[in-house]
C-alpha cells in the first residue's frame, strides 16, 4: 500500500529548508532523500517508530539534563 504521505526530496533542498521539513515530519509527513536520483534515506516521526522502542530508562529523571555518556559508562 502507497503511503501518500511520503515524498520525494533532494538531499540539497534538505539541506538548504530543514526547519521546514522538521515542521512537515512533526505534522505526520515522512520523506525519503535522495541524492543523484537515488533514495538515500527516509525521514519520519518517531511516533510511526514508537512500536519499535521501549524505554528502558528515562536519565532525564535521575538528573535534570541527563546524564553525561562518559560518566555513565565509567559507572558500569
Amino acid at each position: 500500500m502507497k503511503n501518500y504521505n511520503q515524498t520525494i526530496v533532494g538531499l540539497k533542498e534538505l539541506r538548504e529548508n530543514t526547519d521546514t521539513y522538521i515542521k512537515a515530519v512533526e505534522r505526520g509527513k515522512s520523506f525519503v532523500v535522495v541524492r543523484k536520483s537515488r533514495p538515500v534515506f527516509k525521514i519520519s516521526s518517531p511516533a510511526e517508530a514508537d512500536e519499535l522502542w521501549e524505554q528502558v530508562i528515562d536519565f532525564t529523571k535521575i538528573k535534570k539534563g541527563g546524564i553525561n555518556i562518559d560518566q555513565l559508562l565509567a559507572r558500569l
